[in-house]
């Protein structure tokens, strides 16, 4: 069990999601770095749909209650236990009543804390992540408090310390054109593509508000509602783009100028407000490709794990 001592901004229970609800109007929900969510899992034989804390910004802090073992994958948050520096991307063994504080992030935005045998809170609708919008799911469907105590499963047994690096950052995001790409004007288009955007302070788990050019619609009658899903870059009526993340509405009115690829979401995820950002316009083809690269990186990991 952990008990909270210090719950930080945003502190949430995040697993890989809800899939198969979004015709019910139910989000995705879920990690919004999913990769560094695998990773950590992956430092500790967990199920790669284990449940995992996601810490914002910070600072956090938490007592384990019992003897287990704990990775942090993500951001880097200048970490201790017992005032002992330990580091993202590695594996760790901890001992009852030990308290682990990860203070405000050095950089990135988002880090996630991995115990052996996942946190072992109730599925709801298939998945252990929390909706905060709706309120369900996690820790009673909300960000954690201090004084919570979260119980976790039972873990394999581990030896030896292992680590692995996070994969890269950078500021650009590769994108398709969206549905109503054809909408916008020549010059939004060269403005979208070649423009800097920066992350707003209102942006959030449900989507990332961009500030910069103004992008203008030629074609201004209405839109039914459609389908959008996390990746998809909407344009409210300001010209302002939002990219829509896990905790997303499930349908939207707002044209649809490009959708960020899968294998560029968690950018996001790591990109504090400020943050300086660009698109880059692929195909398909090349998207499938990204995501593939991203899927044999993390198969490596397990023969890793597994040759230790």
């Amino acid at each position: 069990m952990l008990e909270i001592l210090q719950a930080g901004i945003q502190s949430t229970i995040q697993d890989l999601g809800r899939q198969g609800w979004r015709h019910l109007g139910v989000a995705q929900a879920g990690a919004l770095d999913t990769p560094a969510l695998l990773m950590a899992n992956k430092l500790l034989g967990n199920a790669v749909d284990a449940a995992a804390i996601e810490v914002a910004l910070g600072p956090f802090k938490v007592r384990f209650l019992c003897d287990t073992w704990f990775a942090l994958m993500g951001a880097d948050f200048a970490a201790t236990l017992d005032g002992e520096a330990v580091w993202s991307g590695w594996r760790y063994p901890v001992r009852a009543g030990q308290e682990l504080l990860l203070n405000g992030c050095r950089h990135g935005m988002r880090v996630y804390l991995a115990v052996a045998g996942g946190i072992a809170v109730p599925l709801t609708l298939g998945a252990r992540a929390t909706d905060l919008k709706g309120g369900f799911g996690g820790w009673q469907g909300r960000a954690l408090q201090i004084g919570d105590r979260l119980p976790i499963g039972e873990g394999k047994a581990l030896s030896g310390r292992l680590g692995w690096r996070s994969l890269l950052w950078s500021p650009q995001l590769r994108a398709l054109p969206g549905p109503e790409y054809e909408q916008f004007s020549a010059a939004a288009h060269a403005a979208f593509w070649a423009g800097e955007w920066t992350v707003s302070t209102q942006s959030n788990r449900m989507g990332y508000r961009l500030t910069g050019a103004m992008l203008e619609r030629e074609q201004s009658e209405d839109l039914l509602s459609h389908g959008v899903l996390p990746g998809v870059v909407q344009v409210p009526p300001a010209g302002q783009p939002i990219v829509l993340l896990a905790d997303a509405q499930t349908t939207g009115g707002y044209p649809r100028i490009a959708c960020v690829i899968e294998a560029d979401l968690w950018k996001l995820a790591q990109a504090r407000p400020g943050t300086k950002l660009r698109f880059l316009a692929v195909k398909p083809a090349e998207a499938k490709q990204a995501r593939l690269q991203q899927q044999r990186l993390l198969q490596q990991l397990d023969w890793t794990f597994y040759a230790n």
